[in-house]
């Protein structure tokens, strides 16, 4: 009797022991929850990065199929991912991701999809957006320059318009190559993300950069790219934008001459215009402005990022007041 029982437990082990087995295989074929109710793995489980708003992030994740089509997803923005082209880092996929300058604070998920063929691999990653303090500058203007009459409020929509249909497709490649370039020295007069009391009244803060410079000075892109839109706009005035791919443009304004056409390819250093004060500016400068996956950020952000080639220039002194010209905010 006693050995009965003992060759039905051996034999109930065995039987345990195969539908384990089963169990493991169908998971590593048809990926299952084994266990119901499990967590999935916590958001950030792949790194951590931060930066302030208005600041550019260069994230990385592993990998180095160049077939693959790596995208990610930031507070509702996209971002392209591509090989990393610097000698002597990891293989690896690196994205410029940008913070707009009113991304709200705090911990965000940036999650990255790695599609190669049939396969897609997930990364998660956390972002901490740090407040930047932003100065606030206090402007006293003539009235018609700081107010918009229904006519000119109803062109103002239609130039938003115009430049919102302009940058709707990203270029799917990347077109620039190397280090960043500034368009032009002189003194900052206007300063990214700060906020401006025109009259008394609160304005939206300054999306860009505003440097001082002599009238008709050449005005170079930043890099390489593509020119997708050339303007004479109420605010910006004679202005162009630059399509350097994957969701990043640069935008030179208040121009006094154009010096290209829509469709045209520049490269890193090219006139693309001149200093002028055309719009609603107070005096000769340009406003040099950045969006990358449609977060407005500094544009000198750009010389900080660890690419070679970049051409740094010599730190332009900031002024507590305009002593050239300023651009003015619109509504």
């Amino acid at each position: 009797m006693k050995a009965m029982i003992q060759a039905v437990q051996q034999r109930a082990s065995q039987f345990d022991r195969m539908i384990l087995t089963a169990m493991v295989l169908i998971a590593s074929i048809f990926p299952i929850e084994l266990v119901p109710g499990s967590p999935p793995a916590p958001k950030g489980a792949d790194g951590q990065y931060s930066g302030r708003q208005g600041q550019i992030v260069l994230v990385k994740v592993p990998g180095d199929d160049p077939q693959a089509e790596v995208r990610g997803t930031f507070m509702g923005r996209t971002l392209s991912l591509f090989l990393d082209p610097r000698s002597g880092e990891a293989p690896g996929y690196v994205g410029l991701l940008g913070l707009d300058m009113q991304d709200e604070p705090g911990t965000h998920e940036l999650a990255v999809d790695i599609k190669t063929g049939d396969q897609t691999k997930h990364v998660s990653l956390n972002v901490l957006v740090v407040k930047e303090k932003f100065r606030v500058e206090h402007l006293k203007l003539p009235k018609e320059k700081v107010d918009l009459d229904e006519k000119a409020l109803a062109r103002w929509k239609a130039e938003q318009e115009q430049v919102k249909t302009a940058l709707a497709d990203d270029s799917r490649v990347k077109l620039w190559q190397g280090g960043f370039q500034e368009p032009v020295g002189g003194k900052r007069t206007g300063i990214f993300g700060s906020v401006r009391i025109m009259n008394g009244q609160a304005r939206n803060p300054h999306n860009g950069e505003d440097i001082g410079a002599p009238m008709g000075t050449d005005v170079l892109a930043t890099n390489d790219g593509v020119v997708r839109l050339t303007v004479d706009h109420i605010f910006s005035g004679k202005g162009v934008y630059v399509d350097h791919g994957l969701g990043f443009y640069s935008m030179y304004f208040h121009l006094s001459e154009v010096s290209v056409k829509e469709g045209d390819q520049v490269k890193a250093g090219q006139v693309v215009g001149k200093v002028g004060a055309t719009g609603r500016a107070t005096g000769p400068h340009l406003h040099w402005g950045v969006k990358l996956n449609g977060a407005r950020v500094n544009p000198y952000a750009l010389l900080d990022l660890p690419f070679k080639g970049a051409i740094q220039s010599a730190a332009p002194e900031t002024v507590t007041k305009p002593t050239s010209g300023v651009g003015l905010s619109p509504p």
